[in-house]
C-alpha cells in the first residue's frame, strides 16, 4: 500500500473501497515502528489505532455516517492535550502527565473520525528551533539524519516527511509549524490569530501562538484548516469562520495579485542556496501572472528581539504553575523550605526554558519594564502598523522562510544568539497575527529549502490559493528514507 498519498487522495480511496483504514492504519504503524527509532519523531505511539480504523470500516461497511477524514492517520505534537494520553511538551517536568481532557482541534478531528497514531517530539515547551532542545533527544531530518528537521514542532513535520502519517498538528509561536516544514519539505500553515482555537494547547506565549497543520500539499492544509477553525467558547479570541471552505476555488488563479518582496529577509545573513531559490520563486509567480515588487518593512531588524522578550515575559508567567506542587513529577517535599524546594524542582526545565524563563522574570520587571518589555511591545505595534499600510496595496508578502539550509546536529545548539536569527523571517506573521504558509519549493544538496507567503489578518483563503499556485510549479525529488 502507498503510504506516500496525500490526505484528500488517502480519503478518496477510502471513500471508493480502493483503501481500508485498518490496513492503511496497520501499515502506517508499521512504518513508524521500522524506522522512527532512527527519526525521533515521536514520543508516545497510540496502540489502539488499529482497533480504531477497523471500527471505521466497520461503520462504512454497515451504511453508518463517518467522518471527513475516513480513518486519516495524524500525528499530534506533544503540546496539545488528549485525553488519557501522555502530554509532555518533551519536558521531564511533565514526563508522567496525564491529560484528563481533549483540546478543542482534538475534539473536532475526533467528530470527523480522524486517528491519531502518537504524540511528536518537539523543543521542550515549544521553546527552540531545532527540536534538539527536547528533554527525550532530538528529531532527525529525514533527508539527512545528520541534520536538523527544524523546530519547535520538529518531530511533526518529521513524521509528515517521512510518511509516519498523512498530516499532523503543530503550534507555531514565532515560525514553529513553518520553520520544520521548510528543513522536511513540508507545507506548514500558520492562520490568521483566532481562527483555530489554543483551548487544550500547553500555554507558551498566548498573546503569539497558533495551532496549524503541517501536510504534504496545500489542498491537505485547507482541508484540515476546514476540520479545525472556527469560534469555539473556551477561547474568546477565536473568530467564527463557519461558512468558509478553504478548498472551494482554491485552484484560483493568481493573475494580476500584487506581492511584495521584503528585502529585510532577503538580505544579509541569507544562505546564497536560499536567496537563488527565492529569486526562482519570485519568477514562478510573476510567471503565474502576478505583480511583483521590493518593499521594505523597516521594524524587522527589531522583530526578534521584541519577539523574544514578548514571549519570554508570557512564558515567564505561563511557566510559574510548574512549581512541582500543581504540576511536576515525584520529588520528596522533607528537607526544603518553600523557595527553596521550587528552586530545585525547576532544575528538571532544559537549558533553554531556564534561559527563557530568567529573561522572562527580568524584562518586565520594576526599573527594567520600560527599557525592554514596554518597548517590545512598541516595536510590535509599529511593525504591526508598517505591515498593515503594505496590505493595503499588495495582496502577499515573499520571503524565504528560513534564512538559511538545515544544518547539522548539535552545530548550533551552544549558539543561542545565532539560533535567535533563524526566525527573523517567520516571527513577523506571529507579531502581527497575520496567515502565513511555508510552501516546499527547492532542494540544494538534499536539503529543502521552503518560500514562506504572508496574507492580511482573515485572507486565509487567498493565502491557499497563492500558496497552491506556487505549489504548481514545482517538481521535488522524493525523500530519500
Amino acid at each position: 500500500m502507498n503510504l506516500k498519498i496525500s490526505a484528500l487522495e488517502y480519503v478518496q480511496g477510502v471513500k471508493n473501497g480502493d483503501i481500508s483504514a485498518e490496513d492503511f492504519v496497520a501499515q502506517t504503524m508499521d512504518r513508524i515502528k521500522s524506522i522512527d527509532n532512527n527519526l525521533c519523531a515521536f514520543l508516545s505511539i497510540n496502540a489502539d489505532a488499529v482497533i480504531q480504523a477497523r471500527e471505521i470500516d466497520k461503520k462504512i461497511k454497515s451504511g453508518k455516517k463517518v467522518g471527513d477524514c475516513f480513518g486519516m492517520p495524524v500525528s499530534i505534537k506533544d503540546n496539545i492535550c488528549i485525553k488519557d494520553s501522555k502530554t509532555t511538551c518533551a519536558s521531564k517536568m511533565l514526563e508522567n502527565y496525564i491529560s484528563p481532557y481533549d483540546a478543542t482541534v482534538i475534539k473536532r478531528l475526533r467528530q470527523q473520525d480522524a486517528i491519531f497514531v502518537g504524540k511528536t517530539n518537539m523543543d521542550e515547551f515549544a521553546m527552540g528551533f531545532t527540536t534538539e532542545f527536547s528533554a527525550y533527544g532530538p528529531s532527525k531530518n529525514p533527508w539527512n539524519q545528520d541534520y536538523v528537521p527544524g523546530g519547535s514542532s520538529g518531530g511533526s513535520a518529521v513524521s509528515v516527511g517521512a510518511f509516519e502519517c498523512v498530516a499532523s498538528l503543530g503550534s507555531d509561536t514565532g515560525g514553529s509549524v513553518r520553520n520544520p516544514a521548510s528543513f522536511c519539505s513540508a507545507v506548514g500553515y500558520k492562520p490568521t490569530y483566532g481562527l483555530i482555537s489554543r483551548y487544550g494547547l500547553v500555554s507558551y506565549a498566548n498573546s503569539i501562538e497558533q495551532i496549524g497543520p503541517i501536510c504534504r500539499t496545500v489542498k491537505d492544509a485547507a482541508f484540515m484548516l476546514n476540520m479545525i477553525s472556527g469560534v469555539d467558547s473556551n477561547d474568546n479570541t477565536t473568530i467564527d469562520s463557519r461558512g468558509t471552505d478553504y478548498l472551494q476555488d482554491i485552484e484560483c488563479d493568481i493573475e494580476g495579485k500584487k506581492i511584495g518582496i521584503v528585502k529585510e529577509m532577503t538580505g544579509e545573513g541569507t544562505d546564497p542556496a536560499v536567496l537563488s531559490a527565492t529569486k526562482d520563486a519570485i519568477s514562478k509567480l510573476e510567471g503565474l501572472g502576478a505583480i511583483c515588487e521590493e518593499v521594505s518593512v523597516g521594524m524587522t531588524k527589531y522583530s526578534v528581539a521584541a519577539y523574544y522578550t514578548i514571549t519570554a515575559t508570557e512564558a515567564g508567567s505561563n511557566l510559574a504553575r510548574y512549581d512541582n506542587l500543581r504540576y511536576g513529577y515525584d520529588f520528596p517535599l522533607e528537607g526544603y523550605e518553600y523557595n527553596s524546594y521550587i528552586a530545585k524542582a525547576r532544575r528538571n526545565f532544559g537549558p533553554e526554558v531556564t534561559r527563557r524563563i530568567i529573561i522572562g522574570g527580568f524584562v518586565p520587571s520594576a526599573g527594567h519594564a520600560g527599557r525592554y518589555f514596554l518597548k517590545a511591545l512598541k516595536v510590535k505595534s509599529k511593525l504591526t502598523k508598517e505591515v498593515n499600510e503594505l496590505f493595503k496595496r499588495f495582496d502577499f508578502l515573499v520571503s524565504p522562510t528560513v534564512p538559511v539550509l538545515p544544518f547539522k546536529l548539535g552545530e548550533k545548539i551552544d549558539d543561542p544568539v545565532s539560533l535567535l536569527a533563524i526566525d527573523i523571517n517567520t516571527v513577523t506573521a506571529n507579531l502581527t497575527a497575520k496567515p502565513a504558509v511555508s510552501v516546499p519549493f527547492s532542494n540544494h544538496n538534499g536539503l529543502p529549502i521552503g518560500i514562506q507567503l504572508m496574507a492580511d489578518s482573515l485572507q486565509d483563503k487567498s493565502l491557499l490559493q497563492a500558496a497552491y499556485a506556487l505549489e504548481q510549479t514545482v517538481s521535488l525529488p522524493e525523500v530519500p528514507i
